[in-house]
C-alpha cells in the first residue's frame, strides 16, 4: 500500500485533494523543495513530468 504524503507544483489550479500541497515558481524550486521533503518525509519523489512532482511513502 502506498500513500501520497505531499504534492509540490508549479500550477495550483490543476491539483486538489487531501494532501498537503506545495506551489512553487520555477522548475529548480520544484526539485529542490522535492528532494527537500523527500528526504524530511522519508519518501520517495516522483516527477509526473507537468510541473508536479508527488511524494509517495510506500510500504
Amino acid at each position: 500500500m502506498s500513500q501520497i504524503l505531499a504534492i509540490v507544483t508549479l500550477t495550483k489550479e490543476r491539483i486538489g485533494g487531501g494532501a498537503p500541497i506545495f506551489v512553487v515558481d520555477k522548475e529548480d524550486e520544484l526539485q529542490k523543495v522535492s528532494f527537500s521533503l523527500e528526504k524530511i518525509l522519508d519518501a520517495n519523489a516522483h516527477d509526473l513530468k507537468n510541473g508536479t512532482m508527488i511524494l509517495v511513502k510506500h510500504t
